[in-house]
C-alpha cells in the first residue's frame, strides 16, 4: 500500500474521474502513481501530459531497446510498480518478456543483441549513484543509434529513473498487472539514500 493513499474516484472531481475512466479502459486499472498524483491537481495533469507526450514521442529506437533500458532502470532503482507495468507493456507491445529473467547476465547472455547489451550498460551508468557514464561510452552508443536515438535513449533512462525514484520514495509497489513483477534476484542493489 503507498505511503499516501490513491485518490478515490468519488474525490477524483469530474476530470479526474474521466481520465480514471480512460486509465481502466487502457490498462485494466487505474495506475496507483497516477491516483496518488491526483493529490496535486498541477502535478497530475503534468505528470498524465508528459507520458503521453513521452509515448508519442519516444519512438526512433527499437520497441525492444528502448523497453530493455526502461525495464532495467526500474530493477536497478528497485521499483516493483515500474516493473510490474512495465513487463505488462512490453508483452502487450509483443516483445519477450521470458528473457529479462536473464538481465543480470546481459553482458554474456544470447537473449539480448547487442544494440540492447548497450542500452542495459547505459541505463545501469546512468542510474548508479554517482553515474559512472563515460565519453567512450556515450561515443559508442552514438556509433549505433546516431544522435537522436542517444538523445532518447538518455531521456527514457532519466524519465524511468524520475519515475521510478518517485514511486520508491511513495511507497508505491506492484499492482498485479503483469504476473512477471518481481524484480530479479541479484539485480543491482539501491545503495541507501539513493532510491
Amino acid at each position: 500500500m503507498p505511503r499516501i493513499p490513491a485518490v478515490p474516484d468519488a474525490d477524483a472531481g469530474v476530470l479526474g474521474r474521466l481520465a480514471y475512466r480512460i486509465a481502466r479502459r487502457r490498462f485494466g486499472s487505474v495506475p496507483d502513481p497516477f491516483a496518488v498524483a491526483r493529490h496535486h491537481r498541477k502535478v497530475f495533469w503534468a505528470a498524465a501530459v508528459s507520458e503521453l507526450a513521452w509515448e508519442r514521442a519516444a519512438t526512433l529506437l527499437p520497441a525492444s531497446v528502448r523497453e530493455i533500458a526502461v525495464y532495467r532502470t526500474a530493477t536497478v532503482v528497485g521499483c516493483s510498480w515500474c516493473v510490474d507495468f512495465g513487463t505488462m507493456l512490453a508483452r502487450h507491445s509483443g516483445l519477450d518478456v521470458d528473457r529479462l529473467a536473464h538481465i543480470d547476465d546481459h553482458a554474456t547472455s544470447p537473449h539480448f543483441t547487442r544494440a540492447e547489451r548497450l542500452a542495459i550498460a547505459y541505463a545501469d551508468a546512468m542510474t548508479a549513484q554517482p553515474m559512472t557514464v563515460t565519453d567512450d561510452q556515450v561515443a559508442e552508443l552514438e556509433r549505433e543509434f546516431g544522435r537522436a536515438g542517444l538523445v532518447e535513449l538518455t531521456q527514457m533512462i532519466a524519465v524511468e529513473n524520475m519515475r521510478a525514484r518517485a514511486n520508491h520514495a511513495l511507497g508505491i509497489t506492484d499492482q498485479g498487472f503483469d504476473a512477471a513483477c518481481a524484480i530479479p534476484q541479484g539485480s543491482a542493489p539501491v545503495r541507501p539514500g539513493t532510491a
